[in-house]
C-alpha cells in the first residue's frame, strides 16, 4: 500500500481490535464508555513492528539517546519492540524494565538493564491517562541519575497526563491522539 504509514497501519489495527465499549473505570477511577487495550497489540506479531517504528519516529529528534523504557509491564514490549525496530535502523539504543518496587534480593535493584547513570533516556507508555506510570518511572530513573528527556506515548486519552508530566519537567509526546481513532476525550 503505497503513501500507508507505519501509523496509519497502526491506528488501524488499534480501531479494529483495541477499542473496546462498554462500560470500564479507569486507572484515575473515573468511568469510560470505551477502554483502549494496547497490551492486546503490544504482544501481537503484526503491531509490535509498526508500535516500534512509530515510537523510533516519535522520538527520532532526540539526540544521543541511550535507552527507552518504563513501568512494567505496560512498557516492556515497548521497549523491546523499540530495541528491535531501532536495531534494524542502524540505532543502538537499549531497553530497561522500572520496577513498580525495589527487589528485596539479590542486587535490590528497580531498574533493570543497561547502567542509566549520566545517560539521555526515553520513558514509554501505550495510553496515557493520569501520567501515573511514567512518573513513577521518572522518579525511579531520577534516583539512579538518568536523565529523563521525554515521556512517549502511543495513545494520549486526553485526561490530564500531559499536564502533570509537563509539571515534573518532562516533555510529554503522543504518536496518536483520540480524534485519530474517531474517539471523544472522556
Amino acid at each position: 500500500m503505497v503513501g500507508v504509514t507505519a501509523r496509519d497501519r497502526l491506528i488501524q489495527l488499534i480501531r479494529d481490535e483495541a477499542v473496546f465499549h462498554g462500560d470500564f473505570v479507569l486507572t484515575s477511577g473515573k468511568r469510560a464508555s470505551y477502554y483502549i487495550d494496547l497490551r492486546k497489540l503490544s504482544l501481537d506479531h503484526r503491531a509490535a513492528p509498526l508500535i516500534g517504528d512509530v515510537l523510533l519516529d516519535l522520538i527520532a529528534d532526540i539526540p544521543d539517546l541511550a535507552a527507552v523504557g518504563g513501568l512494567t509491564m505496560g512498557a516492556d514490549p515497548l521497549a523491546n519492540a523499540v530495541l528491535h525496530r531501532g536495531l534494524a535502523r542502524g540505532l543502538e539504543v537499549d531497553a530497561f524494565v522500572v520496577r513498580k518496587e525495589p527487589k528485596d534480593h539479590g542486587r535490590g535493584r528497580q531498574i533493570e538493564g543497561p547502567d542509566l547513570a549520566g545517560k539521555r533516556v526515553v520513558v514509554l507508555e501505550d495510553t496515557s491517562t493520569t501520567g501515573g506510570s511514567p512518573l513513577k518511572a521518572i522518579e525511579a530513573l531520577r534516583k539512579v541519575g538518568a536523565e529523563v528527556v521525554a515521556v512517549a506515548v502511543i495513545v494520549d486519552r486526553a485526561t490530564g497526563a500531559q499536564a502533570a508530566i509537563e509539571a515534573a519537567g518532562v516533555e510529554y509526546r503522543a504518536a496518536i491522539t483520540l480524534d485519530d481513532l474517531g474517539l471523544e476525550p472522556q
